[in-house]
């Protein structure tokens, strides 16, 4: 089993976290492998264990280029690098759109049947489940469809990511699993980015929080269900520095107020470089139930003071939350990940 030791010259851990929790990405080249190292790691921290998003899942949505393949004519300019060509159309002209699936069940399924089979040779905790984490239909549209087209597509794509949830749901007994919605361009949009996260709806709050309760109805209630709140880590940068945790807070809020089944963990981030009481203020009016496990990602690797101060200062606004880093780990190195392991097994209590 992995053990770490406080440095003798490590600032005091005043707050003594229970749970840690992993986003979804892992620097790990497969499920098996980031199952054992994180199960081995924080045997008694983790309640809810992702498969890593390894290989060709590692950068968030990028693998769902595939889907919109089949229709060339819908896909954002930027996917020059894929040598698309779009179809020349006559005056009038139009093109069925098609996508392929989405393909989440069969890399859940085939992930799930490792994390079963390493959880009965007692690697893995028999308390903690299995975690999928799902980009909402929003973040996979931005990232690939013209802006004139995702109107249309989006009630297409969100069909197909259904449909596998069902499939995932149905092969993966309720009692062990747990769903994580990742919103991330969400808050671009809310912060006004603009580019290809300008919203392509009206109402962007209400239309941000009526697709994220939409989705919520789709997991079933024995299903533990999360959200990751995310300002995005493309190239280890947001989509903008945000002022505070406001954004968060309201949609944290919205999401609790309209929901029809319990959320069981919502998950915010923290820039490395906010200690600030300033950035956790908005903490003060987070309104959700005693059941939803709050995760703060103030965890920056090769920063186990920086780590604490942030904790600190969450502190003087939320008494109980769990750790986790920013976003997920997948364009980090496995340096990286050791030393996040190592600062939060140095916290936290299991």
């Amino acid at each position: 089993p992995f053990a770490y030791d406080m440095p003798a010259n490590a600032p005091p851990a005043s707050y003594k976290p229970s749970f840690v929790h992993f986003v979804g990405s892992i620097p790990l080249p497969n499920a098996s492998t980031v199952f054992r190292r994180l199960g081995a790691a924080l045997p008694n921290c983790l309640r809810r264990l992702p498969d890593g998003e390894t290989a060709s899942r590692h950068d968030f949505v990028h693998w769902q280029d595939r889907v919109f393949l089949p229709t060339p004519l819908i896909m954002a300019d930027h996917l020059v690098r894929l040598n698309i060509k779009r179809p020349a159309l006559q005056i009038g002209e139009q093109q069925e759109i098609r996508l392929a699936p989405t393909e989440y069940d069969e890399a859940a399924i085939a992930s799930y049947k490792e994390f079963k089979a390493l959880r009965t040779q007692g690697v893995i905790d028999p308390n903690t489940r299995f975690q999928v984490s799902v980009p909402t239909p929003v973040n996979v549209i931005a990232a690939f469809v013209l802006p004139e087209y995702a109107a249309q597509v989006e009630p297409m794509y969100e069909a197909l990511l259904l449909q596998a949830l069902r499939r995932i749901q149905t092969e993966i007994p309720a009692e062990d699993l747990a769903i994580q919605w990742d919103a991330a361009v969400e808050f671009a949009m809310l912060e006004g980015v603009g580019g290809m996260f300008t919203p392509w709806f009206s109402s962007v709050k209400e239309g941000i929080v009526e697709r994220l309760l939409r989705l919520s109805t789709h997991i079933q209630e024995k299903v533990e269900m999360g959200f990751h709140l995310c300002y995005g880590d493309l190239n280890h940068r947001h989509f903008v520095e945000p002022k505070d945790m406001g954004y968060l807070v309201d949609v944290a809020n919205a999401l609790q107020s309209g929901v029809e089944r319990s959320i069981d963990w919502v998950h915010m981030p923290v820039p490395k470089d906010r200690m600030d009481d300033g950035y956790f203020l908005p903490l003060k009016n987070l309104a959700l139930k005693e059941e939803t496990q709050v995760f703060l990602g103030i965890v920056q690797p090769y920063d186990l003071e920086g780590t604490l101060k942030r904790a600190e200062a969450a502190r003087k606004f939320v008494q109980d939350f769990g750790i986790a880093t920013e976003c997920g780990l997948g364009r980090s190195t496995e340096e990286d990940l050791d030393s996040v392991i190592e600062i939060m097994a140095g916290i936290a209590v299991g």
